[in-house]
């Protein structure tokens, strides 16, 4: 069996006095979907933002494709290999497709001692990026004008842009029309038969069962457990989780 992409060893973090997580352990496989759930204030956030690089955990170690790592920013879990898709999508909307899929890593060229921005190279990797998401999206137009499924394949482009090895999604269809919600079931398949991992948060169980493998549940910033979700019927397995949610270990043994 081979080892896990990402692992993590009793990972805690504490605001002050508060304590958003205590000790959690958790290991992502290669090419493996994990949906990640949990109440409002169960640590969910907390945790994707530590392995995004936006918080530094107070206790523990994380291991990524075999070594420990420790990020210092977000730009140093990108580095690594690790991309995050925020649920407001962090885009600009008076820029193009083109310029929110390179943001923050433009492509320059150099003229002498010069370097400016390839906006031509940048429009013709945004267009082919959408080519292969099935998305016949013009890199020029302006993302504040695009429906909000354009705005999430664009998310999806600026990540995949620079080849991650895991994804982590944080509510990725809140803002979503039933067929948005779809393709976008449908690009997730496609980024794990690319051997991309992700790590979804979502509060739709239904989106959690047609895509992840694993189901691990947060409660009050500790794991509470973990389903199989095809184990089973996607009653009881719906069942389980609302159980390990909310503490109720009758409801989770029925």
């Amino acid at each position: 069996m081979s080892a896990p992409l990402l692992e993590l060893h009793g990972i805690a973090k504490s605001f002050g006095p508060v304590i958003a997580l205590d000790r959690v352990d958790l290991t992502i496989g290669a090419a493996e979907a994990v949906g990640l759930i949990g109440d409002n204030g169960a640590g969910k956030s907390t945790l994707v933002k530590i392995l995004s690089g936006l918080y530094p955990p107070t206790a523990g170690t994380m291991r990524f494709d075999g070594r420990e790592v420790r990020f210092g920013s977000p730009s140093d879990a990108r580095a690594a290999g690790i991309e995050m898709i925020y649920q407001d999508l962090a885009l600009c909307g008076d820029l193009d497709v083109a310029a929110n899929v390179f943001l923050g890593r433009e492509t320059r060229r150099r003229y002498g001692p010069f370097r400016f921005l390839d906006r031509v190279a940048m429009r013709e990797a945004a267009r082919k990026v959408m080519r292969e998401l099935g998305a016949d999206l013009e890199p020029d137009r302006i993302v504040g004008a695009l429906s909000g499924g354009q705005r999430q394949l664009v998310a999806v482009a600026r990540a995949l842009q620079f080849q991650p090895r895991l994804m982590l999604l944080d509510e990725p269809t809140a803002a979503l029309s039933t067929e948005k919600i779809r393709v976008l079931m449908g690009l997730i398949e496609q980024l794990k038969s690319r051997g991309v991992s992700i790590l979804m948060i979502s509060h739709r169980f239904t989106d959690i069962l047609h895509v992840c493998d694993r189901v691990v549940v947060v409660r009050q910033g500790r794991i509470a457990g973990e389903i199989a979700p095809h184990a089973q019927t996607p009653e009881k397995t719906m069942a389980a989780m609302h159980a390990l949610m909310t503490g109720d270990a009758l409801g989770a043994a029925a």
